[in-house]
């Protein structure tokens, strides 16, 4: 009985999420998609009160943070994110089958209905999220190969960010209107202009916190440190978005985007220090 209490308030917690979703989003398929599942949801929960007798109370904490998410990080993050988090559910209900009959059919709809209608779910931050990552991955490898190697030959706090600005912004122009005559080139000529928009703010975005150590900080290597660990952080939490977002593996992508900016990082250090050393430049 205290398993069933406690899968009745998850299923009405849920119900009020949806619902509290719903109410603010603008594309009416999307908001009819929430309202089905939060119906499928409250309907669950309605099985449930057969046995406990009475309506459980949501989880506050949940109707509050799952539709903060969605206004902050895109609704098909919020959503497929909660959806991870009751993957556990399913072993219990599973358990449950054995002695409640309705069980096998909620897990059935936690698993097929509600897939169904994630699916079905249109976000325009979504299909841009290729020209994101362009813009992510590009303003990664070259930055940070470009600090660690100005960092080596100036040892200037002050004349690295400087150097890391100019290249940095100057670059985000160029990959922007790379992006834009790609699209056009393809015949894409609707997307071009967003697609462009989204590479050149992902990549300003990223340059900005990976320049930022050198602001802040006076040692230029305690500030190369400090971006390669912003960096890093970067990797972790957009891979982690893309992986939930997309459903895509996590671990491999991870391991491929910090591997490949920090081998760059690397490369262009021991170049930096290889130049510094034929022309003895002592800055």
């Amino acid at each position: 009985m205290d398993m069933i209490a406690e899968m009745q308030r998850n299923e009405i917690t849920e119900y009020q999420v949806y619902r509290k979703i719903a109410k603010r989003e603008k594309d009416p398929e999307n908001q009819k998609v929430l309202l089905r599942i939060a119906e499928e949801e409250k309907r669950h929960h309605d099985i449930w009160a057969r046995y406990t007798g009475g309506n459980a109370k949501p989880k506050r904490f949940k109707v509050w943070f799952f539709p903060f998410l969605a206004r902050l990080l895109g609704l098909t993050f919020a959503v497929k994110l909660m959806e991870l988090g009751e993957s556990s559910a399913a072993q219990a209900y599973t358990k449950l089958a054995e002695t409640v009959p309705e069980a096998k059919g909620i897990v059935d709809d936690e698993e097929r209905h509600e897939a169904e209608l994630l699916r079905l779910l249109n976000e325009q931050r979504l299909e841009y999220v290729g020209s994101i990552v362009l813009g992510l991955n590009d303003a990664l490898v070259e930055l940070t190969g470009a600090l660690a190697g100005l960092t080596f030959a100036f040892r200037n706090g002050s004349m690295i960010a400087a150097a890391g600005l100019i290249t940095g912004i100057a670059a985000s122009f160029s990959m922007a209107a790379s992006e834009y005559l790609s699209n056009q080139s393809e015949g894409n000529h609707e997307k071009a202009l967003t697609s462009a928009v989204y590479t050149g703010i992902a990549y300003i975005v990223t340059v900005t916190l990976l320049i930022l150590p050198f602001f802040i900080f006076s040692n230029s290597y305690v500030s190369l440190g400090v971006t390669l660990l912003v960096a890093a952080l970067i990797i972790l939490g957009f891979t982690f978005y893309i992986s939930v977002a997309k459903e895509l593996p996590f671990r491999r992508r991870f391991l491929e985007m910090i591997s490949l900016s920090f081998g760059v990082a690397a490369i262009s250090f021991a170049l930096a220090a290889l130049v510094r050393t034929v022309f003895g430049i002592d800055a």
